[in-house]
């Protein structure tokens, strides 16, 4: 079995070092917000994702031009179409110095796919994991899976051994408050080790000297520091403070070009940004009282129409944005052309609807946008909250940090939320549409707080994750994104642009899914 990646998705290399530097050095870096858990099953944060990878691994991975290559599996082999049998690499030890095994991989994908994990639906064709011998394993699927690899990407092994020593076997969700004994600890096989962890002030990782593989790193520490502020962010990176950091300021480009010793690092992503509707129930906080506005479609379309996103693309995204009327960028299969063309800004079109909805002096209702997860998000809900102010919505704009916010989201305590998704770890168009449309229940709809329905929908995505003719499947894809759109199951804002800074010397790898991936870094 292959994985099928999309052609476009080859990594943006930024000076990637040929000779690695006899000495090695620390990289300092920072990021908007915290790493909000250690535990990779328990969240689906991207960057949380991301930075927990420096520690553990899966059984595949990305290499730097965003290809599917072995990682703790060598080779695997198709049994049977719902038996798939993983040979897995032997030598291989876990920071603490434990083996690892078969034991470790099946008590692992069992964890993500236990019913309880916030993950699940990383891995929505698996039944279970099973033992063949010390390191051979099979994963028994409900059907092919044209996707397993991408699905596998981003399903972390932990040591068995450790999570029952410590009582982690059984998963935890951290949206939700959960935590265990792996949500501040570690023990993965990965590049580097954690050394420390200091919950919003500093996490350090320090090199995995018997790591498996070869590095192609030359660093023996990296010290991370969550620092909220684009000014402060900045400020510490002129200074020398910091090597890297992101995002980067979009209004601070030139600044930083100009400044000696450090520069801006920018190219196209993957990650679209969205707006969620509260459509279940009554609003949380509204005049409205017995119904809820947000089921009404029309209502839906009101507030897209008053939104004038080529404004905002120009002020606050500096024109590095791309406005986007589907829930998938250009590059992701599934995306098609024709279909990605927004409703038009119409202020007075808005005002009709609500009027035509019964709501024609408009609803207050409660809106939360972070204020440390993406690129401008404050600036952006303060822009579109303005904007729908104008034709009678009552937005009650609450911004705050992610770790509240994404809580508040998943719980259904707002009526209006902001999320971002990047396709990931599959880089296609099921992504969205199993976690983000699919009517919430079982492995599917786990991103879903809103609680949008759609039957035809919801075949689609049962459809598609086992169609082997990609043509048929991306068709299957295609029209379960234009159901979205048109019913505006979401409210689709832009691909946000890869924003990030560094110092000379920093010879880092940049790429389209904005994950950081530091065992590829090196330092002059």
């Amino acid at each position: 079995m292959k994985s099928k990646l999309f052609a476009a998705a080859s990594a943006v290399a930024i000076a990637m070092a040929v000779m690695q530097p006899v000495q090695a050095k620390t990289l300092r870096f920072a990021y908007a917000g915290d790493v909000l858990a250690m535990d990779p099953h328990s969240l689906t944060e991207s960057f949380s994702i991301a930075f927990t990878h420096h520690i553990y691994e899966p059984l595949v991975r990305y290499s730097e031009e965003l290809k599917i290559e072995p990682a703790l599996a060598t080779s695997w082999e198709t049994v049977s179409p719902t038996v798939i049998r993983f040979h897995l690499r032997k030598g291989v030890k876990f920071h603490d110095g434990a083996d690892f095994t078969a034991d470790d991989a099946v008590m692992s994908l069992n964890r993500v796919t236990n019913e309880k994990s916030p993950i699940r639906g990383n891995l929505p064709t698996v039944v279970k994991a099973t033992k063949v011998d010390d390191f051979t394993m099979d994963l028994t699927l409900t059907g092919p899976t044209p996707l397993l690899f991408n699905f596998l990407s981003n399903s972390f092994i932990l040591d068995s051994g450790w999570l029952e020593k410590n009582n982690c076997v059984e998963p935890i969700d951290t949206n939700a408050g959960q935590e265990n004994y792996a949500s501040t600890h570690s023990n993965g096989t990965g590049p580097f080790m954690l050394d420390s962890r200091q919950p919003d002030a500093k996490t350090v990782l320090v090199v995995n000297k018997n790591w498996w593989d070869k590095p192609k790193h030359n660093l023996t520490k990296i010290v991370f520091t969550p620092i909220q502020s684009d000014a402060t962010r900045v400020a510490a990176l002129l200074s020398g403070e910091l090597d890297m950091m992101f995002p980067s300021p979009l209004q601070d480009a030139k600044r930083i070009n100009a400044a000696a010793g450090a520069k801006a690092l920018e190219a196209p992503s993957l990650r679209t940004i969205y707006l969620g509707f509260n459509l279940k129930g009554d609003l949380n906080d509204s005049d409205v009282k017995g119904k809820n506005p947000f089921q009404d479609v029309r209502v839906r379309k009101a507030f897209y129409q008053s939104v004038n996103m080529d404004l905002i693309q120009k002020k606050i995204m500096r024109g590095k944005s791309r406005n986007a009327a589907l829930m998938v960028a250009p590059e992701i299969p599934g995306f098609v052309e024709a279909d990605n063309k927004r409703f038009a800004y119409d202020p007075a079109a808005s005002k009709k609807l609500l009027a035509e909805a019964g709501y024609p002096d408009g609803f207050r209702f409660a809106m939360n946008c972070p204020n440390d997860r993406y690129v401008n998000d404050e600036e952006i809900c303060q822009a579109v909250a303005a904007m729908a102010s104008k034709v009678g919505f009552k937005p009650k704009l609450t911004t705050e940090s992610k770790s509240i916010h994404f809580k508040k989201a998943r719980e259904g305590k707002t009526d209006m939320f902001m999320l971002g998704w990047a396709t990931l770890p599959m880089m296609d168009a099921f992504s969205p549409i199993s976690a983000l449309l699919h009517t919430p229940g079982g492995k599917y709809g786990t991103w879903n707080p809103g609680g949008y329905s759609n039957a035809r929908v919801d075949a689609l995505t049962a459809s598609s994750v086992s169609e082997l003719d990609e043509t048929k499947r991306r068709a299957q894809m295609a029209e379960a994104l234009k159901i979205a759109k048109d019913e505006i199951a979401w409210f689709p804002l832009h691909q946000q642009p890869l924003s990030w800074a560094v110092r000379d010397g920093i010879n880092i790898l940049q790429s389209p899914d904005n994950k950081i991936r530091l065992w590829y870094t090196n330092i002059d």
